[in-house]
């Protein structure tokens, strides 16, 4: 997917996928079904995914997101940041 403008800013609320797909994905297991927080843009490259599987399509931005460690492991008082592939988040829309 190419953007022309981007899905996500700094502070916005994402949820990762949370299907286990088959073969290579980059999305952390440990991560999939997620909330976390935008943090920043990390450049736009193709999908490591579909690299894997021999396709070429076209690079998509990448992101840095934040996630409570609690949130992912159960516990902990830090947070762990993910560098996530713009296909595999959705905005969370506040209530």
């Amino acid at each position: 997917m190419t953007t022309g403008t981007d899905r996500f800013a700094p502070g916005d609320r994402v949820r990762t996928r949370a299907t286990d797909p088959a073969g290579h994905t980059r999305l952390p297991r440990y991560a999939r079904g997620a909330v976390g927080v935008v943090v920043e843009r990390a450049g736009t490259h193709p999908l490591a995914d579909d690299r894997a599987r021999g396709l070429t399509r076209d690079a998509q931005p990448v992101w840095h997101v934040r996630f409570a460690a609690a949130d992912l492991f159960g516990g902990g008082d830090h947070t762990v940041t993910v560098e996530l592939w713009d296909d595999y988040l959705t905005p969370v829309e506040d209530t």
